[in-house]
């Protein structure tokens, strides 16, 4: 860093030095100019002459308020143009103390409003105009007057300038740390989605497999003795079920892999198209399930499809938990219009709203089945059945239709 920038970088830590410095450059060229004056008949000749005394102390004084014009911008001005006045009108020939108004009507236009700048800028301009043509020694067209005029004006104008510049540049500092600010949060939320997502696949994996395989264990340990064939063909359940938990939970936490490590998962997501199977296996662990489709072939977008199938994985593994031995469940796939109506029934005695969230049991696969189908643009309806059992409704869109970050479920 080179001399003149430390001094610079200096001067901007200490305003009041760097007002002292201005005012006294100000001074300098004061005095400067009141030792030329412009003489002749035929023409404008610059000549020598020594300024009043009182000319000298009225440029002092007006230099020295400017040291505080950060500070008290409109009582210097005020200051500086009183001075300036009594220059205009007892001067003969005057001294440039109007240069210290100027400098202080400039700091107003830049640290205030418009309006203010306005209204200040067309007394300042009016009071010292006037003083200079009417009181002062000089015809009222003289060209130094005119000058007071224009001087004034330069000095408002330039100072609004300057806060316009200081306002754009202020204005795009906010835009850029909101736009900063912005994509933080929307990085946090899309983490905080894909978080909620695998949760979700984990819970349906995890709540659905171990329930049937709980079940047939059961089955197994039971008939172990007497009905030996019986508890093979248990056990073969079993085997059947933790395999395919083992190979969605390898699919869902290969998708927090990076991108460039091996073995991503290939196996495309579970669908409708898989309905019967899964029904398959709830018959396997003791839950007579019926299925009925009225969908004539609707091929769905993928995140629809995988949803219309989790709310049934999870709704009949809610059926087998909650629902008591004897329940049996409906499960229903219809095409209405644009979208696709999955409804699941069950006959059960038991409280199945037992995983609702909040309840006692503490579970989340009614929120879990919300959450996807509210993803997708859907709604989801559950609750008591009259007459007894409990009913799952999802009406899922064909078309994806997903809803905007802040948008109620």
């Amino acid at each position: 860093m080179s001399t003149l920038e430390r001094a610079r970088c200096s001067l901007k830590a200490h305003p009041l030095a760097l007002d002292a410095a201005i005012a006294a450059g100000v001074l300098t060229c004061m005095i400067a100019g009141s030792f030329v004056t412009p003489v002749g008949t035929d023409g404008v000749t610059w000549g020598l002459r020594t300024p009043a005394l009182p000319s000298l102390l009225l440029m002092l004084l007006a230099a020295t308020a400017l040291v505080f014009r950060r500070r008290a911008p409109k009582a210097v001005l005020a200051v500086t143009g009183t001075l300036s006045v009594i220059e205009f009108v007892t001067g003969d020939p005057r001294a440039p103390v109007g240069m210290t108004a100027v400098v202080a009507l400039y700091t107003v236009a830049s640290t205030t409003d418009r309006s203010t700048t306005w209204r200040v800028g067309l007394l300042t301009m009016t009071v010292l105009t006037a003083a200079a043509m009417l009181g002062g020694p000089l015809p009222w067209y003289a060209q130094e007057n005119l000058g007071v005029l224009a001087w004034t004006g330069i000095g408002a104008t330039a100072g609004d300038a300057v806060r316009s510049r200081r306002a754009v540049v202020q204005a795009m500092r906010e835009r850029a740390e909101r736009a900063e600010r912005t994509r933080e949060e929307e990085a946090r939320r899309r983490v905080a989605e894909e978080r909620l997502r695998i949760a979700r696949d984990l819970h349906d994996v995890v709540a659905h497999h171990i329930a049937l395989v709980n079940v047939q264990a059961g089955v197994a340990a039971h008939v172990m003795d007497k009905r030996p064939d019986q508890a093979k063909e248990a056990l073969a359940h079993v085997r059947e079920a933790s395999r395919s938990a083992l190979n969605e939970l390898r699919a869902t936490v290969g998708l927090l892999r990076q991108s460039g490590d091996p073995e991503a998962p290939t196996e495309p997501a579970p669908g409708l198209d898989r309905l019967e199977d899964l029904a398959d296996t709830f018959r396997n662990a003791g839950l007579p399930v019926e299925v009925a489709r009225a969908d004539q072939g609707t091929e769905l977008p993928a995140a629809v499809d995988l949803a219309a199938f989790r709310v049934v994985q999870e709704a009949l593994t809610n059926v087998r938990k909650h629902a008591g031995a004897t329940a049996r469940a409906e499960v229903s796939v219809v095409r209405v219009g644009s979208d696709i109506e999955v409804t699941v029934l069950d006959d059960g005695t038991e409280a199945d709203g037992a995983d609702e969230p909040g309840d006692a049991g503490g579970g989340h696969g009614l929120l879990g089945m919300r959450e996807r189908v509210t993803a997708v643009g859907g709604t989801l309806t559950t609750g008591p059945r009259y007459g007894g059992g409990f009913r799952v409704h999802a009406i899922l869109p064909v078309t994806t239709r997903t809803t905007a970050p802040g948008d109620p479920a």
